[in-house]
């Protein structure tokens, strides 16, 4: 980090002595001097934010903080590990300094653009980064706090939980980095800290009070109002109107993945949708699948590209209405596959899948799941698609019906292929392998015959399938 610039007053200047040699004049020539006014130099304490890792995030979860307290950071070095709708990705610093406070710890969330650490350049102004990280982090906590009233009313109930943990054995130590920074200097054996924050965490109290240090007396006033703030009474009157508590249940909160989840599905009630379902006969299409599996192709890249390429010829089944007044021909066709992980159901888009070859494209899906279960997605590779794919015929689901994204046109859900009992025109009996695929569309710029001439050529594509590996 560049330091403060320097100001200077300038100095009168005298053209006498440096103009006489070159101007013969009786006359000497001074200048009075011009008057500047001086900028106010300012303490370099700079703020990281909580970034918006993609376009549906509202707020974030710190999983780890890669950087301690005090530390000295660099330009575009990590610093924390940040947990978005989607996945979980580092975030560097745009300055350089010392890490002087941490606003938001481990395990806590924080809206996106609110303060989550303060960097000061030296370290004279670490103390005043520290009492503005203070404020904010009051600040923040009251933001949640108000933002979530019904968690507040049913606070009361969970609070035996900390003492069971203190009792068990073996546990997961989880203390905020300034906590275990103050239990290498007081040489506190920190698995044999109790924490009394959230979750049984164990704070900078916990460890002074293990080492023997009186606590401050001024931060027991910020405890007592913080206490103090999140007892209104307008939540407790919504009590009455939550379910009713079943003994022996447990409240398992959302993940932030199971959060966007549920927001966007909330989202999808708006949209008028409307469902056409569509026989297709898969021999051809299996005995494709037995010659290409054995070179790592599997039978979601085969569909995705089928898909793909009708799309191609059905480009309003691969538009999007996003504002209700227009709709957008989207000039790429960007495959989006529905995959559970851990935790909650991700969509990793295969982009340009029309124009990949079958192998290429199995390769990058390959790649694209593995990146998805380690939550190490970037933004451009899950929320890119313009068509959805959800491929449940591997769990021997025959049919079913799958809820429309926000922001796109169409999601197109396929069953199994299973033995069928069909009849040609002459009365004849055969069993052939079809599967059923249902596709969910926008009713308001999709209508039912753009739906079916698209499912029409899907099926030639599928029952005639060399096109595929062309």
């Amino acid at each position: 980090m560049a330091s403060p610039l320097q100001y200077k007053s300038p100095t009168p200047l005298s053209f006498s002595s440096t103009i006489s040699s070159t101007i013969s004049s009786p006359r000497s020539f001074s200048c009075s001097p011009r008057r500047y006014k001086l900028p106010s130099i300012q303490s370099k304490i700079r703020e990281i934010f909580m970034p918006a890792l993609s376009s549906t995030m509202t707020e974030g979860k710190i999983v780890s903080w890669v950087k301690s307290e005090g530390d000295l950071l660099s330009k575009g070095e990590p610093v924390v590990v940040v947990e978005s709708d989607k996945a979980d990705m580092d975030v560097e610093t745009f300055y350089g300094g010392i890490l002087a406070a941490i606003v938001v710890n481990e395990g806590e969330t924080a809206p996106v653009g609110a303060p989550v650490a303060f960097l000061a350049e030296t370290e004279d102004e670490i103390a005043e980064a520290k009492a503005k990280a203070k404020a904010k982090g009051q600040s923040v906590v009251a933001t949640s706090e108000a933002a979530s009233p019904p968690n507040v009313a049913a606070s009361p109930p969970p609070s035996p939980p900390p003492p069971a943990a203190a009792t068990s054995g073996p546990r997961k130590i989880i203390a905020t980095p300034y906590a275990k920074k103050l239990a290498k200097q007081h040489k506190v054996d920190i698995n044999k800290v109790i924490g009394t924050g959230a979750f049984g965490r164990i704070t900078p109290e916990d460890v002074e009070k293990a080492a023997g240090i009186t606590p401050a007396p001024s931060k027991s006033i910020p405890a007592a109002n913080v206490v103090a703030a999140p007892t209104p009474v307008a939540p407790q009157k919504a009590s009455p109107t939550s379910f009713p508590e079943i003994p022996g249940s447990t409240v398992v909160p959302f993940t932030t993945m199971q959060a966007a989840v549920s927001k966007n599905m909330m989202e999808s009630l708006s949209v008028p949708t409307f469902r056409v379902g569509y026989p297709v006969s898969t021999a051809a299409l299996d005995a494709l699948y037995d010659k290409v599996k054995p070179k790592g192709v599997t039978m979601t890249a085969l569909l995705a590209k089928a898909a793909a390429m009708a799309l191609a010829q059905h480009p309003v089944v691969n538009s999007t209405c996003k504002d209700g007044k227009s709709f957008t021909y989207n000039s790429s066709v960007n495959i989006a596959v529905a995959v559970a992980i851990n935790g909650g159901l991700i969509t990793p888009v295969l982009q340009d899948a029309d124009k990949l070859d079958l192998y290429l494209l199995s390769q990058r899906w390959k790649e694209l799941v593995d990146k998805a279960r380690a939550k190490q997605l970037q933004p451009h590779e899950y929320n890119s698609g313009t068509f959805t794919l959800s491929n449940l015929g591997m769990f021997g689901v025959d049919r079913f019906d799958a809820i429309l994204p926000p922001g796109q046109g169409a999601i197109m859900a396929v069953g199994a292929s299973k033995p069928t009992v069909v009849t040609d025109a002459e009365g004849f009996f055969s069993v052939k392998n079809k599967m059923l695929v249902n596709v969910t569309a926008d009713h308001r710029i999709i209508y039912g015959a753009d739906l079916a001439a698209f499912l029409q050529t899907l099926s030639k594509i599928v029952e005639n399938p060399e096109s595929l590996t062309m």
